[in-house]
């Protein structure tokens, strides 16, 4: 009988001590979790840096005034278990009052972004102005980075730069977004845009991929109007064919110091490799970002007997199978300009 007491007692015992204990622990996270930080903001915006360790976390919040203590701000998140789970990257905290409220808003919540709008056309370095304005990264840290042979060889890109691949897109980027994040977040999408139709006349094509986005990048230096790039395309495709000069404007436009600009005749006479009027072929790569239009055109080229084009004046341009057809749509274009002229002296003038 004495026996049976002890036994019962003993286990009464450690069921007991078991509930003290947890309701104690219990207890203690409650309290650790909701512990006042005393923050007095309704909302604070607040910048993990990338590679931050917790307790740099920590000192971070503190020198923004989201905490005052540290050390139970690091036991709470250890006792979630998101020691390693804080992202890097920009926030605003609402009401964050408690060690709970900022760790979720930190995990859980959605980063601070801005959205940067790439345009058709654009070169790296007007990629790497907009960078600069939109998100603070210097220019030249954006231009040494699309440099990056180590990055380049990492996407297989054999070329001296990422110009041509840094798809025209909107995108929306953290505010302490890397360079190379940037990069590969726009060379991915690029290669997302590429359907296997795309894909599967890549491989046909007597071209390599950074021919074709070579050639991109003129027709979209050179087009407008989307129903007219493939009618470029079929120009380009048929000079290359005889051996001929490009003759492309926008591979000087490339080159100038002070452009974009009108083009001058002494333009056409520059010495460098990008000067489809003193070279033939392609020039050594990409001359800009194309869009998706231009890339497709780039691929499907219109056949045609063409061999020259001139612009209309009105954005289109006049298509021509010889060159005594082309200089006369020159003319013509000459003509349209000089009128243009002086239409607006006369505007100008007129009181």
């Amino acid at each position: 009988m004495k026996d049976i007491f002890e036994f019962r007692f003993s286990r009464n015992f450690t069921e007991i001590t078991a509930i003290v204990t947890l309701s104690c622990l219990l207890v203690f996270y409650g309290v650790l979790l909701l512990w006042p930080q005393g923050n007095p903001y309704d909302f604070v915006k607040v910048t993990i840096p990338k590679g931050a360790s917790l307790k740099e976390v920590g000192i971070t919040l503190k020198n923004n005034n989201v905490i005052q203590d540290n050390q139970s701000f690091e036991l709470a998140v250890k006792v979630l278990g998101y020691e390693k789970d804080i992202p890097a990257g920009r926030f605003r905290l609402e009401k964050a009052s408690t060690n709970y409220s900022i760790i979720n808003q930190l995990v859980n919540g959605k980063q601070l972004t801005k959205r940067v709008t790439i345009r058709e056309g654009w070169t790296l370095s007007m990629i790497a102005k907009e960078l600069d304005e939109k998100l603070g990264i210097k220019t030249h840290f954006f231009e040494n980075e699309s440099r990056n042979k180590n990055l380049l060889d990492k996407w297989g890109i054999q070329a001296d730069s990422f110009e041509g691949y840094l798809f025209p897109n909107t995108y929306q980027f953290n505010e302490n977004e890397s360079p190379s994040d940037i990069i590969n977040v726009m060379v991915q999408e690029y290669k997302r845009n590429l359907s296997d139709e795309m894909l599967i006349q890549l491989r046909q094509i007597k071209m390599n991929e950074q021919e074709v986005l070579t050639l991109a990048s003129i027709i979209e230096g050179e087009a407008i109007y989307d129903k007219e790039r493939a009618i470029i395309s079929g120009v380009y495709h048929n000079r290359l064919k005889k051996g001929m000069r490009l003759q492309a404007d926008p591979t000087i436009q490339y080159i100038l110091e002070d452009g974009p600009r009108r083009l001058l005749n002494r333009d056409l006479k520059i010495v460098s490799p990008y000067n489809t009027y003193l070279n033939k072929g392609l020039p050594p790569g990409p001359i800009n970002n194309p869009g998706i239009e231009s890339i497709k055109a780039a691929l499907f080229p219109t056949e045609t007997d063409y061999l020259y084009f001139v612009a209309r004046g009105d954005g289109y341009h006049t298509f021509s199978k010889t060159e005594k057809q082309h200089n006369k749509a020159k003319r013509d274009f000459q003509k349209v300009r000089r009128n243009a002229k002086k239409l607006k002296s006369k505007r100008i003038s007129s009181p």
